[in-house]
Formats: C-alpha cells, structure tokens, sequence
C-alpha cells in the first residue's frame, strides 16, 4: 500500500505528525491521530504490517503472557478491555472485516508442578474470567490434548485477533481519514530543531512535521536521532508457523510449555514461537521449525496429520527492563518513542494509541508513561 507524491519535495510543509514504522502500533496511532483532525504521514521500510507484525499470531492474553504484577501488566489488561471497541472502530472507519475471537486460552499443565503453579496462580486472579481445570476438566474442553496433562488454567476473557487483517483495516482507516501511507521508503534520520522535527529519507527526501513518533520497533537503535541516547532496543527473534488442521480443532488458544496454538476460523492454526537472541537475523530455520513442529505434537498428537502451510519470522523489540519505551525525551524535542512492545504490539496496540495521541494532542501524559519513558535508560 502506498500513497506517493504529495510529500515528495526535498523539504515539505511543515505538517502535524510523522509515523515511522507501519507495523500495527505505528498504524494504530497513525489512525488514531488522523481521527482527531491530526495531519499525519506514515512511512515505512517495508510493507504494511511487513516486520514483526506478520509474524504474530495475535494472541490477546495478558494473563498468560505477563505473570508478574506492574506496569506491564495494567497495561496489558488497559489495552485487553479496550479491544472490543477498539476493533469495532476500526472495522467502521475502514470497511474491512477483522477477524477477532474472545475464544478464551487454556494454558496446560505437564506435570504436578506446574499444576500447583497454575492453581496458585488462579486462585490469586479475579473468579469471574478465570478458573483452574482438572485433568478430567481439560479432557473434556479440548479432547485432542495429550493424555498426559495434570489439568490447565481457563482465562474466558482471552482471544485473538489475525495481525494481517488488523493492520491492514487500520492503515486503510487512517487513510479515509486523510492520512499519507508511503511504503519501501526508509526514513535514516530525525533531526529535531527549534520549531519543528525533521525526517531524513535514505535518498536526501526530507520532510518536516510538529512532531515524528518512532514506531520503529527493533530497528529504534538504528535510527540516528541528533544527539540523543539510544534506546536500548535489540532483536528477539520469532519463528512462526502455519499448518493446515485436518479433523476437529482446538476450541480454545492452547498453551503448552514449549509453544502455543491458535486455531484460526479458515481450518488453518498457528504455532508459535520461538525466542532466538541472534541480532538482525530474519532467517527462518530448520531448528526452529523442528523445535515448534516436536512442541505442538507433543501437545496435541493429531498435529503429526497436520499439513505444513508455512514458516514465519519476526523480530521482537525487546528492552533491558521487559517495558515499552513511550514518550519524549528533553533530549529530543518533537521526538516520541512507541517502540520496545517485544511479544505485546498486538495487545498494547489500542492503549499504545491513546496513549501516544494523548501525548500529542492534549499534551496530556498518562500516569503510566513515567515508567516507560526513554529517558530511564539516558545514563
């Protein structure tokens, strides 16, 4: 998807806001700016949704992917109660369908203690959206799991919604409402200045705007901005894959201890992921795969009938602390960072966006962002 030659010139207008980064949280905010009369222009390297964001499997479950309590965690369940809505919107301002299903998880216990972990941890969460299963419970929730669990924990508030279907509807809706979507065209370098921020192109194209947001994801330390710090952003590599079910499919998101799996509406169901620390490597491997396609038929033995689709790859923006980098910086005037969500950008995406817009528009800064400013990581 591209929009070209409105902003061509060697220097524009100064405009509103600049996105850099068209994964779905940069396509998040860019709607959401666009929605509230903001000008907004957003770029991206790739496609849309082409980096880590294709390689998710849009699993919205806090409770499972973030144990301990914090900031994390609140904005987890934030952005979880905001997704009904979220979607909805979406859908209306872009015409396109979104496939999303609160089809609840259910994380499995191998052995006793992970049971005891998993019961600790039920009876420690709110009643009403979460229950402990017996093993003879889960059997009957999902007939195709391995007759060896020791029971599992039910959350029916989790779900998921497909990563390509949302990005795609929430760059289309910032469109309709006049943003400027241009893709493979790589923004080097943001210079701020006195009354407005600059956006480099790697060809010489510069652009001016109010404000540039970075939603750049791994690729943030890459990005020369003035003089600034950088932002501690590194690579976690994900292997994903896609493989056509044959028979009944799971009825919830299942969740094992070496992999998860979502079954999508079209008979298809994703595997993921692997976490690999192996830098700016996008290579999808023999090992990973070996290693997720062993995880899922150890969970569920009909997966051996399975027909392999595909093998995906993502990079996770990941932080030293495990939190997303939100906000400005004084190092940087005009500069806000929305980067760092590692294995949360679907789920952060609706918060992310309110948060960011928020920050633009009303000058307004959610008691939240003090915890996930850049400026934690300055020294």
């Amino acid at each position: 998807m591209s929009v070209r030659g409105a902003y061509h010139d060697d220097v524009g207008a100064i405009g509103d806001v600049i996105v850099v980064g068209a994964g779905v949280i940069g396509c998040a905010i860019a709607h959401e700016l666009a929605s509230r009369g903001v000008a907004v222009r957003l770029f991206d390297t790739r496609s849309i949704g082409g980096g880590a964001t294709q390689a998710s499997a849009g699993v919205l479950a806090p409770l499972v992917e973030v144990h301990e309590q914090g900031a994390l965690l609140d904005m987890a369940r934030r952005s979880l109660a905001l997704y009904d809505g979220f979607v909805e919107r979406v859908q209306r301002d872009s015409g396109l369908d979104i496939e999303f299903r609160r089809c609840g998880t259910l994380e499995v216990a191998a052995d006793d203690a992970r049971a005891a972990e998993l019961r600790a941890r039920a009876a420690a969460a709110e009643p009403r959206s979460v229950e402990w299963c017996s093993q003879e419970q889960v059997a009957v929730l999902e007939p195709l799991l391995s007759a060896t669990s020791r029971g599992g924990l039910l959350v029916r508030n989790h779900g998921y919604v497909v990563p390509s279907a949302l990005t795609e509807a929430l760059a289309w809706a910032a469109m309709r409402h006049g943003a400027q979507v241009e893709t493979h065209r790589t923004i080097a370098r943001i210079v701020p200045e006195a009354e407005a921020v600059r956006a480099i192109a790697e060809d010489g194209a510069t652009w001016s705007a109010g404000a540039v947001v970075l939603a750049t994801g791994s690729w943030t330390d890459r990005l020369a901005i003035g003089r600034t710090p950088q932002a501690h952003v590194h690579p976690i590599r994900g292997q994903l894959l896609r493989l056509a079910w044959h028979g009944p499919r799971p009825q919830h998101i299942v969740w094992g201890e070496r992999c998860y799996v979502v079954p999508w509406l079209d008979g298809t169901v994703l595997v993921g992921a692997t976490m690999e620390d192996v830098g700016f490597d996008e290579r999808t491997t023999a090992a990973g795969v070996r290693d997720l396609l062993e995880a899922v038929c150890e969970l569920l033995p009909q997966a051996w009938t399975a027909t392999f689709l595909q093998a995906r790859v993502g990079l996770r923006p990941a932080t030293p602390d495990g939190l997303p980098i939100l906000g400005s910086t004084p190092a940087a005037p005009g500069v806000i960072y929305a980067t760092g969500h590692f294995r949360n950008g679907i789920l952060l995406a609706p918060l992310t966006a309110l948060l960011i817009a928020d920050l633009v528009t009303r000058s307004t800064a959610d008691p939240v962002l003090e915890a996930l400013s850049p400026s934690r990581f300055a020294s």
